[in-house]
């Protein structure tokens, strides 16, 4: 479904006003880290607060720069990574319930503990968004500062931090990268729909980058654009971007969904919409620690146009990888871009197949039908699921398209495959079947579907099936056939669908 343009225009207007408000224009400020920044020896203290968390119910303990009691008292490990979330830009100077949300997530749902931490940035992320842009680059250096802070106090190696930033935190993470300085870097830093307004386009110096730690990954939620702009980032700014369903708009996130997000937010109901496919990227990020056993799949593609075909279900060579925590941390030559299916609500998981069918048309014009099909598994039946082609069946042709399962059906053993009786085409059959004899010998009619071939994203499986009844291959309107698994190197096979 199309999303609304006035959702993500609402959000582009804020910046807008809140820059012209503040008499400033959006192109005149620079955004880079040109400026000298203080030592770590003069920040004494920061006006970001850092908060740790000593389990999913706690609502943090304050830790101080230079003040190792903190430490102790706020329950710090150094034996133990440090995940640190940071918030992006606020307009109402509170933070949002997904940071509890993700503490918790973080704080629960791993195999090995952590340190969780959060940089509270409000004080300065409160501001219109051009001041926040530039307060950004403070807020990178404060980071930078408790790093190095911790390395010389508790023996905290900064390889073992990793830095998951929401919006505008995703670049101030890149700053901390960027400015702590020295030959190590940061472990890995995550971006979750890093902020477009001001970065887009930039260089890496000027925004995050694959530079800023040892790993860097990034998931693109909300880049349509209007106006010039796009709420999240859309160019690649990691080693591995990932494109949820195209990164443009995320499904459950239209304005007609209004009424369940009033059932679920109540007043906030309206904002919750607004940001609904910006703050999806969170939701995916907490749902891969809650749900790790069921771990969503990417896959490395051109554009989502290719992987709307089901083109891109490989894994060879490093090409797929798994979207969230426990992403596979792999450094190879320049980003990759990696797209992938989800649903509108945890478990966000679905499951890929591609889908090739060849079709024979032995009608006298092109068609344009549209199908169902139903997959049967060793675990479970699917329901029926729609299928309509982007171009007119006319002649002999292999058409590929990407099917999506909500649900794990198992191997797959079974296609029931349907041609949907539509008004036009009932009329067109009905005036065939009175003028061909019928009586005579089978003619050549219909459609021919010869084989369909499944490519299983999930498990990599390569299937083909065939007819059940092979005596038959036509294929009419509002006819159902079934077609079960079958070796299309058998002779006989070969045979029976030329």
């Amino acid at each position: 479904m199309e999303s609304p343009p006035c959702v993500s225009i609402f959000l582009v207007l804020c910046v807008f006003i809140q820059s012209s408000t503040h008499g400033q224009s959006l192109g005149l400020e620079p955004v880079g880290r040109s400026r000298a920044v203080e030592t770590k020896e003069a920040l004494q203290e920061t006006k970001t607060r850092f908060l740790l968390f000593e389990d999913e119910t706690d609502k943090g303990c304050q830790i101080r720069l230079n003040h190792p009691d903190t430490l102790q008292r706020c329950g710090f490990n150094s034996s133990l990574p440090l995940v640190m979330i940071i918030h992006g830009w606020s307009v109402d100077r509170f933070l949002e319930n997904w940071i509890w949300q993700m503490v918790a997530a973080l704080k629960s749902g791993l195999a090995q503990p952590v340190n969780v931490g959060l940089a509270d940035w409000l004080s300065l992320a409160y501001r219109h968004y051009t001041v926040a842009v530039r307060n950004a680059r403070l807020v990178g250096q404060e980071v930078a500062a408790l790093i190095q802070w911790l390395e010389e106090s508790a023996q905290f190696s900064r390889s073992n931090v990793h830095l998951i930033g929401y919006s505008l935190g995703a670049h101030v993470s890149g700053f901390a990268g960027s400015y702590i300085g020295g030959k190590q870097k940061i472990g890995r830093i995550t971006a979750l729909d890093a902020a477009g307004p001001l970065f887009e386009g930039s260089s890496p110096s000027d925004r995050l980058s694959p530079d800023d730690a040892n790993f860097v990954d990034a998931i693109h939620t909300f880049t349509r654009e209007h106006m010039g702009l796009s709420v999240g980032i859309k160019q690649p700014i990691a080693h591995y971007d990932f494109y949820p369903n195209g990164g443009y708009f995320q499904p459950g996130c239209h304005l007609l969904e209004l009424y369940k997000h009033i059932t679920k937010h109540g007043l906030n109901a309206i904002g919750q919409t607004f940001k609904c496919s910006h703050e999806r990227s969170v939701h995916l990020f907490i749902d891969s620690l809650l749900h790790a056993s069921q771990p969503s799949t990417a896959y490395q593609c051109g554009d989502m146009a290719s992987f709307s075909q089901g083109l891109c279900l490989g894994c060879k060579r490093g090409r797929c990888n798994t979207l969230g925590y426990h992403i596979r941390q792999q450094r190879q030559g320049k980003s990759k871009r990696l797209f992938l299916a989800t649903r509108a609500q945890s478990p966000f998981r679905v499951y890929h197949y591609q889908l090739k069918i060849q079709f024979i048309n032995h009608l006298e014009k092109p068609v344009e039908p549209t199908f169902t099909m139903t997959f049967h598994g060793t675990k479970e039946e699917n329901q029926k699921i729609t299928i309509t082609l982007d171009e007119e069946i006319t002649s002999n042709k292999t058409y590929s398209f990407l099917i999506t399962l909500d649900v794990d059906i198992g191997e797959l053993t079974m296609i029931k495959f349907k041609w949907e009786n539509g008004a036009v085409w009932t009329n067109v059959w009905n005036t065939v079947q009175t003028i061909i004899p019928w009586s005579r010998r089978p003619l050549h009619s219909g459609l021919v579907v010869k084989t369909i071939k499944v490519k299983a994203g999930e498990t990599q499986q390569r299937m083909t099936f065939c007819s059940e009844n092979m005596d038959g291959l036509q294929l009419h309107p509002t006819q159902e056939k079934t077609f079960v698994r079958c070796d299309v190197n058998s002779k006989k096979l070969k045979r029976k669908i030329r």
